[in-house]
């Protein structure tokens, strides 16, 4: 089994979730957190399966981090 870091993102519309470095356009979306990570994980199996590993840069995502910037208006 593969394993991939995924980003879940909440909208005021639902939430969104996305794998770090795998090329190409890969993503779940459901109306609860839960939701949108389980439907990731399908799209994530599509893509490997029909494209191969495709991996941005040499080494995969060993941790992720979210952060805040302040930037001047």
């Amino acid at each position: 089994m593969r394993y991939f870091k995924i980003i879940v993102e909440k909208h005021a519309d639902g939430y969104v979730a996305y794998p770090l470095g795998l090329k190409g356009v890969v993503v779940g979306q459901g109306n609860t957190y839960d939701e949108a990570l389980t439907d990731a994980r399908p799209a994530i199996w599509f893509h490997v399966e029909t494209f191969g590993e495709v991996l941005e840069g040499e080494s995969p995502v060993l941790e992720a981090f979210v952060a805040e910037a302040g930037v001047p208006d």
